[in-house]
């Protein structure tokens, strides 16, 4: 069971922390739903901020640090990529889909379909717990700050 006094005292007042085309990652993940992202104690600034409290695997993504990315009028986003998806993406995909009901490749369709600005619309609605309204956590089953199941 969760103790979530404990857990909601070890969590970054942030509970409707806005989410913003700066935390969107080059695959797709957004970054403020990320429980790295959300901690209290040396909170990740997201794939695009500073590497000082990210965790390593981060740091060293493949992903992140491909040299055929590239730029759009979006940001940086791998469906820019000749290879898109790659093989890695795919594989990361296929993980959160598995585990946390959330698909890179379908977020990289989306900004580069409608745009980055739609997209982090509809991730504000889409990650917003309708019980209390706080930001959800997309590597939980349940609000942080509630305990609500969604």
């Amino acid at each position: 069971m969760i103790d979530r006094e404990y857990v909601v005292k070890s969590v970054i007042s942030h509970r409707t922390y806005p989410i913003s085309s700066e935390m969107i990652a080059p695959c797709g993940m957004d970054c403020a739903l990320c429980i790295g992202h959300i901690r209290k104690r040396k909170p990740c600034s997201g794939c695009l901020g500073d590497d000082k409290d990210k965790p390593h695997h981060c740091v060293v993504c493949s992903i992140r640090n491909c040299e055929d990315l590239k730029t759009d009028e979006n940001g940086t986003f791998c469906y820019s990529c000749d290879s898109f998806p790659c093989r890695r993406l795919k594989a990361l995909d296929k993980r959160y889909r598995t585990k946390y009901r959330m698909s890179m490749v379908e977020n990289l369709m989306t900004i580069k379909e409608e745009g980055i600005s739609s997209f982090v619309i509809k991730e504000r609605t889409r990650w917003k717990c309708d019980n209390c309204g706080s930001i959800l956590c997309v590597h939980r089953n349940e609000c942080i700050y509630c305990g609500s199941i969604w």
